[in-house]
C-alpha cells in the first residue's frame, strides 16, 4: 500500500505523518510539485493522497496549484481517501467548490481548537479534549464545501477542520509538526514577514507530548481508512 504526499515547499514535509505511515506499514512518496518542471501526479494508483502546507495561496495562479485542484476534484469524485493540512485543507475546500479567502487575523503559534458536536463523534477527532492547544501558521481560511461536516473551530478562525463523505479530511492546523520543524519554520526566509508581525517567536516544544499523542490518534485513524 502506498500514499502520495504533495509537498509545496521544501521545509513543509509530513513530520509525524511519515512515522505513523511507516508504523502502519504504508509506503509513501513525495511529489515536490513546486520544483520547476515537476509533474503533478494524478494519484489514482495510490491508496490515498495527502496535501501539505505552504506559504502560497490556493487562489494563486501557479500551474501546479491548478493541476492539484483538478487532481483533488477527481479523487473526491472516485471516493479516494484524502488528507489536507493547512494549505492542503484550503485546496480540498476550493476543489470541492468552496471559497478560500483571507482570515480576519493570522493564527501563528499555539491556539486552542474546539471540536463541534460532530467532531466529538468523528473517528479522527473524538480523541480531542475540549479544547486542545495545537500549532497554527496561516493567514487564510475557507468556507465549508457544500455537504461537508464541520468538525472543529477556534476563536480566531471558525473553520478549523471538516470532512467530506467518510474519508476526505481537511485540517487548518498542524498536528504533524515536531519541535524541530517549528524552529526551522521560524528561521525560513519565506516566513520572515510573518515573524516580524509577532511579539515573540512561537515556543517550539510548548505542547510536544500532547501534540505527539494527537497526531498518532488522528493520523492513525486516517490510515485505517485506507
Amino acid at each position: 500500500m502506498r500514499v502520495q504526499i504533495f509537498r509545496h515547499i521544501p521545509f513543509e514535509s509530513a513530520g509525524h505523518i511519515e512515522r505513523i505511515l511507516e508504523g502502519c506499514g504504508i509506503a509513501f512518496d513525495y511529489a515536490d510539485v513546486f520544483r520547476e518542471g515537476a509533474a503533478v501526479p494524478d494519484g489514482r494508483d495510490a491508496a490515498g493522497l495527502i496535501f501539505m502546507g505552504g506559504p502560497m495561496s490556493a487562489n494563486d495562479g501557479f500551474a501546479y496549484i491548478r493541476a492539484e485542484l483538478e487532481v483533488i476534484a477527481r479523487a473526491i469524485g472516485r471516493g479516494q481517501p484524502l488528507l489536507g493540512v493547512c494549505l492542503g485543507a484550503q485546496l480540498i475546500a476550493k476543489a470541492a467548490g468552496a471559497r478560500v479567502f483571507r482570515n480576519p487575523e493570522k493564527e501563528i503559534g499555539w491556539f486552542d481548537v474546539h471540536v463541534t458536536d460532530e467532531g466529538a463523534r468523528d473517528p479522527l477527532f473524538r480523541c480531542f479534549d475540549p479544547p486542545e492547544s495545537v500549532f497554527h501558521w496561516h493567514g487564510e481560511t475557507f468556507d465549508l464545501p457544500a455537504g461537508a461536516t464541520w468538525l472543529a473551530w477556534s476563536e480566531r478562525c471558525r473553520h478549523q477542520a471538516f470532512r467530506i463523505g467518510s474519508n476526505v479530511y481537511g485540517l487548518q492546523f498542524h498536528l504533524e509538526v515536531t519541535p524541530e520543524m517549528i524552529a526551522d519554520w521560524c528561521g525560513q526566509d519565506a516566513n520572515c514577514g510573518d515573524m516580524r508581525e509577532l511579539d515573540a517567536p512561537p515556543e517550539p516544544a510548548r505542547n510536544r507530548q500532547r501534540l505527539l499523542h494527537l497526531s498518532e490518534q488522528v493520523f492513525g485513524a486516517w490510515c485505517r481508512l485506507l
